[in-house]
């Protein structure tokens, strides 16, 4: 009996070891879980490609091509016939050999040409500043285009506009032809600037125009032109003639002595909307080369564009204008109910302006 229970024992013994032999030898048997390099390098190259899309689509979202583009640009400007291996490279984007479409530039063909617009409000100087401009022999600035609305209906009139203009093929009495070095505009905020701004400022970097901010710091003074310039435009003092801008000091003097009642009650909403115009239009054009000059530092000192000419590459030159300056007196006679006026902005961010 005990022969057949340690049988029994030992079989049940065997039976258990040889069960502990076979899982043993299934879990041997099983494969490894092992990831190859080659496996880990794919996938890590997988994920960098989808960054790299991803980031990609982030830069053009944010307008960060326009570094490329440059790029581009200069890589194509040294290709050409005129390239001169004398400009800088941060200049080349701004330099330009137009091939106009209605004359032939001759022995100018490979003068460079720099493209500007001149960025204002109105009755801030920018006649009189053109005017100065223009009396440059290589300057060709060509007033207020986008003043005829048909030019500035969308943004597509708008760019034909500007491609006719930088094309050297706008023709005026401003227009200096083949040796132009510098062409441009006065373009007012209000003239679409502002309404298709991200539009234009895009156009102006890929096309390398310039922008010339021109801004009067006493708003006051522009605002009592403003009113003077419309109560002329109904009345036409001169001999039945509007005239925005004068040649004589008598017609300077016919103009003046007209002053404006001004409503106190829109006194400060007005300045408040001029003062936000001009500085949404630095921020929304900040991004293009630009340049800024108040109008009163160029009274105090005309040489004040020779940096205006330093930023377009042109040669010093004497400048000059026939424009005749109309309000040459204190603000207090050109305004006929001063005293409603001086006590409505003192105590106001400005009063300064009461002292212009």
């Amino acid at each position: 009996m005990e022969d057949v229970g340690r049988e029994k024992n030992s079989s049940v013994v065997v039976e258990d070891f040889g069960s502990a032999i076979k899982d043993t030898v299934s879990i041997s048997t099983k494969p490894a879980r092992r990831y190859p390099l080659l496996s880990w390098i794919a996938i890590l190259a997988l994920i960098a490609l989808v960054g790299v899309y991803i980031f990609s689509l982030s830069f053009k979202q944010n307008g960060m091509l326009l570094g490329l583009k440059q790029t581009s640009m200069i890589e194509k400007e040294r290709e050409k016939p005129c390239h001169d291996p004398n400009i800088p490279v941060t200049e080349i984007p701004y330099v330009h050999y137009p091939t106009p479409g209605t004359y032939i530039r001759k022995e100018c063909a490979c003068t460079p040409v720099r493209f500007f617009a001149i960025l204002s409000m109105q009755r801030s100087g920018s006649g009189w500043i053109e005017t100065l401009l223009n009396s440059h022999e290589n300057i060709s600035s060509h007033g207020e285009i986008f003043s005829i609305k048909e030019r500035r209906s969308n943004i597509t009139s708008i760019t034909k506009t500007l491609d006719t203009l930088y094309n050297l093929d706008w023709l005026s009495s401003a227009a200096k032809n083949e040796c132009t070095a510098a062409v441009g505009l006065k373009w007012m905020f209000n003239q679409g600037l502002m309404k298709h701004h991200k539009e234009i400022v895009e156009y102006f970097n890929r096309r390398g125009v310039s922008s010339i901010f021109l801004l009067r710091r006493n708003l006051l003074q522009r605002y009592v032109s403003v009113l003077s310039n419309a109560h002329d435009r109904v009345t036409k003092q001169l001999n039945g003639t509007h005239k925005s801008h004068v040649h004589s000091e008598h017609e300077a003097n016919v103009l003046a002595q007209y002053k404006p009642t001004i409503d106190t009650k829109l006194l400060i909403a007005e300045l408040k909307r001029s003062d936000k115009l001009a500085a949404d239009a630095l921020v929304n054009f900040k991004k293009t080369r630009h340049i800024i000059l108040y109008y009163e530092d160029v009274v105090r000192n005309k040489t004040r564009l020779t940096d205006v000419l330093d930023f377009l590459k042109l040669p010093k030159r004497k400048l000059s204008s026939r424009h005749v300056k109309i309000h040459t007196k204190l603000l207090r006679d050109h305004i006929d109910n001063w005293v409603d006026v001086n006590n409505t902005l003192i105590g106001t961010q400005y009063e300064s302006f009461l002292n212009g």
